[in-house]
Order: C-alpha cells, then sequence, then structure tokens
C-alpha cells in the first residue's frame, strides 16, 4: 500500500484552476481499484491519496498524469508500507502481493 503526500507548491488559485481535472484523475483510479480514499489536508496545504499496493513504475506513472503534477503546482511524497494490523472491520487495507 502506499500513502502518497501531496504539498501544494503554487498558491491555491493556480490549485483551484485545476481542481475538476484532478477530480477527474482521482475518479479513473477509484473506477480501477487503485485508489482507496483521499481528501485535503487541514489546513489545505496538500492532500493525501492511499493506494493499492502495485508496482512502483505503474504507481509513478499514474501519478504523472495527475494534472497537479504536471503543471508543477504540487510535489508528491511517496511512502510504501505494508499494513499488517488494523481496527475490526478494516481488514480489505491488509497487503496483498502486487
Amino acid at each position: 500500500m502506499y500513502i502518497l503526500n501531496l504539498n501544494y507548491i503554487k498558491p491555491l488559485e493556480d490549485i483551484d484552476s485545476l481542481l475538476d481535472e484532478h477530480i477527474e484523475y482521482l475518479e479513473k483510479y477509484y473506477s480501477e481499484g487503485i485508489f482507496i480514499t483521499s481528501g485535503r489536508k487541514i489546513p489545505r496545504t496538500g492532500g493525501v491519496i492511499l493506494a493499492n499496493n502495485i508496482s512502483l513504475e505503474k504507481l509513478d506513472e499514474i501519478i504523472n498524469e495527475d494534472p497537479f503534477k504536471r503543471e508543477g503546482v504540487a510535489e508528491y511524497e511517496i511512502i510504501h508500507f505494508t499494513p499488517t494490523m488494523m481496527a475490526d472491520g478494516y481488514e480489505i487495507l491488509k497487503d496483498t502481493p502486487e
């Protein structure tokens, strides 16, 4: 599983101008079963996406499609981790091999 930590590096006006396209991007990868959850940071300095375990090469391809990345308004930090324990009801998050 991956935590994708996005940090905005341009003003919010630049972010907001790409928001509709970014949402379409997110929806595409939700429908493909790659993204699990996402949302804004508070305060609004970026966002976080949880992604399923896929190859890092494929994940890089996906990240490069994000209009926030493509237009240089946000930077991505990729954190790869293996969930081994979780609260009841979240067993679906248990890591599976790619």
